[in-house]
């Protein structure tokens, strides 16, 4: 389609359910009520499983989850659909619309995949009860759920991507009362094939490998209920799946009428009514079926109501307001969790009390908590405080010199305006944000006595440096590939690596690496800090951090060691990939000079490969009688700092194009002073 025909859009029109406007009202009052059940009822899940000491169990653990799934996607519906009952032009924004699919596809994605790790956690309930506890450990639960939310959130971000980079015609009135992929797609004005392909894959995949582990977990707890001899023992083993086994018939059979259907009698009228049922009356439906069918939920609500109703209503209840306002306003309060630990300390008679988690490796109340941590910095030698601060404030300043200019140069000079400069103005983004996360306050502690840092303060530096590290791995994984096309396919280049694949590469780069810093970072301060809160680091890094906990590190040790693990294999994977086809590519040019401009054009990117991998290797594959944590800080100086400062210095010095772009921008700028 010619460019002249297409117009941006900046907003949708839902249509809704209905167009009759008799209906608006009563409508508008029915959802209004299936909404607000909705939302009590998992609400009110969420917390009794929390609280309730005899609901802490992997059953309860995974319904919490699908109490705050099921609340999550209604959410995502329900209060849009409900003011558009009520307002004229029922009108949702582009931005709007694109994270309202994204927040759906995430949460459904996830509800299939939790039910069936429930229906696993049932059958090692059901057909291995003397070993259920040790197989569904604390750890075994929180990665049976951790895999299905970064699942999702993966699907979740490559679907809505590729639907929102794609060029909308002016027609912008979706045919459905929510943002969903279907319909959005009939909008588009481009080439939709390779999108339903994708959908229609992980669709596919979804439904049935999800559907596969419950039938399969199903069908051998039939046979073990098959087995028991006891009428009793047949008939409670069977009462602990009866309401999961509900819920997961109500929800595959929503989804069976709505995918299975013959293609004569389907319509997207149809697919409304179906999605109704999914988005708004499934979240209801679910805390009930799990409370009216369920003894100790049941249970578990009555002795809430009862310690709630313990509750005096003259003196006590007078108190409670001045033991709110003392614990808030008191400014003179060091601690600001002592405010939360006042009124906990005056509701905690009230309240069921909540055993640890079964398993736990860790007794409550043997521990000091921790406030701040003391970083002992890259030397305790007095005599080299100075010195090393001129040294890594020139390292500083340099960096941030070298890699605003790139990013300056890149952004005004329009011969620089090529995808490989847009990855190298990104690149050069990451390493900015990579160093300044570290460098100012490793400089602060060389100039005083006392290298203290706060928990959240040393939470947010590690979460942050995480995001950075993980975007260079594969924002540099992004250049080998365009190095790849330009030089192996170079009549394709500009329709390979258009603006939308560029923009595409570098936002999943910056996703994916947020998530990934975001579970790293909420593993690591999972776990308990005891008194000791000497880091042997100039930084808060993963691994002495854990070296201070004083509860098991199994699970923040096993989901970082896979996801480095991952993410250096894949990154390099695609590096050596791309330059193994590039050497064959340049090798089959005959002149000279032919191959010298191509090995030219991935020089500057080969060389910042080397220097970054060769520091990674140097860092995890040395012997571990070698190893040590003060090898490590010389190691993370090299990648946190030095290497920032030469990027930008490699890709100048050794490319024509960024040298002349300076001279340029100088010239022009000594021009203007005139």
């Amino acid at each position: 389609m010619e460019t002249p025909n297409l117009t941006a859009l900046d907003e949708f029109i839902l249509m809704g359910i209905t167009d009759h406007p008799e209906l608006q009202a009563p409508l508008f009052g029915l959802f209004l009520i299936v909404y607000a059940v909705s939302v009590v009822g998992n609400l009110g899940m969420i917390i009794l499983t929390k609280v309730d000491s005899r609901l802490q169990t992997p059953m309860y653990f995974f319904l919490r989850h699908l109490a705050f799934i099921d609340l999550g996607y209604s959410t995502a519906v329900g209060p849009k659909m409900l003011v558009n009952f009520v307002t004229n032009q029922n009108t949702i924004p582009y931005n709007w619309c694109a994270a309202q699919l994204a927040f759906f596809i995430l949460f459904i994605i996830s509800e299939l995949f939790i039910l069936s790790a429930m229906a696993y956690d049932r059958y090692v309930a059901i057909c291995n009860p003397l070993l259920y506890t040790v197989i569904m450990s604390p750890r075994a639960c929180w990665v049976l759920v951790a895999v299905p939310y970064l699942y999702s959130a993966f699907l979740s971000l490559i679907s809505t991507t590729k639907i929102f980079i794609s060029s909308f015609c002016g027609y912008n009135v979706i045919s459905h009362f929510y943002c969903d992929s279907l319909p959005l797609l009939t909008l588009l004005c481009s080439n939709t094939r390779e999108i339903e392909l994708i959908i229609l894959i992980f669709s596919a995949f979804n439904l049935a490998s999800s559907l596969l582990i419950v039938l399969v977990s199903y069908i051998l707890i039939l046979l073990a209920i098959l087995r028991m001899n006891s009428a009793e023992g047949r008939h409670k083993a069977f009462s602990t799946c009866g309401s999961h086994l509900t819920v997961v018939v109500v929800l595959y059979a929503t989804l069976s009428f709505m995918y299975v259907q013959p293609k004569s009698s389907h319509s997207f009228d149809t697919d409304k009514i179906a999605s109704v049922f999914y988005t708004l009356v499934i979240p209801m439906l679910n805390p009930l079926i799990y409370s009216l069918r369920n003894k100790e939920v049941k249970g578990a609500l009555c002795r809430i109501w009862e310690n709630l109703s313990k509750l005096p209503l003259n003196a006590a209840t007078d108190k409670i307001p001045t033991v709110f306002f003392n614990a808030f306003t008191d400014t003179k309060r060091r601690n600001p969790g002592d405010q939360f630990l006042e009124v906990a300390n005056y509701l905690s008679p009230f309240l069921p009390q909540a055993d640890a988690f079964p398993n736990s490796l860790m007794a409550p109340g043997n521990f000091t908590r921790v406030t701040e941590f003391i970083l002992t910095g890259v030397s305790d030698r007095p005599d080299l405080q100075i010195p090393l601060f001129f040294a890594f404030l020139v390292i500083y300043k340099l960096t941030v010199v070298g890699n605003l200019s790139i990013i300056t140069l890149t952004s005004v000079d329009s011969r620089l305006q090529t995808p490989m400069y847009f990855f190298l103005r990104h690149l050069a983004i990451i390493n900015l944000g990579n160093s300044t996360v570290i460098a100012p306050k490793m400089l602060i502690n060389f100039l005083v006595k006392k290298k203290t840092t706060s928990y959240y303060e040393c939470a947010t530096q590690l979460g942050v440096f995480l995001v950075f590290i993980v975007a260079e791995v594969f924002m540099l994984a992004v250049m080998a590939y365009d190095r790849y096309v330009a030089i192996c396919n170079p009549l394709l280049y500009m329709l390979v690596v258009s603006r939308r694949v560029c923009l595409l590469l570098v936002s999943l780069t910056y996703l994916y690496s947020f998530s990934t810093a975001l579970v790293a970072s909420s593993s690591v301060f999972s776990v308990c800090y005891c008194s000791l809160n000497v880091i042997n680091h100039f930084f808060c890094d993963i691994v002495p951090l854990l070296a201070l906990s004083c509860s098991d590190t199994y699970f923040p040790e096993t989901f970082v060691f896979i996801s480095a693990a991952t993410n250096l294999v894949c990154s390099m994977m695609i590096v050596v990939v791309s330059y193994f086809n590039i050497v064959l590519s340049i090798l089959k040019i005959h002149s000279a000079e032919g191959r010298k401009k191509a090995f030219s054009t991935c020089a500057s990117h080969m060389m910042a490969v080397t220097v970054f991998y060769g520091t990674m290797i140097f860092m995890y594959v040395q012997p571990q009688t070698n190893h040590s944590l003060d090898t490590d800080k010389m190691a993370s100086v090299f990648y946190t700092l030095v290497i920032p400062m030469l990027n930008p210095m490699i890709y100048s010095l050794r490319n024509k194009d960024v040298k002349a772009a300076l001279k340029r921008f100088l010239t022009n700028v000594h021009r203007s002073l005139k």
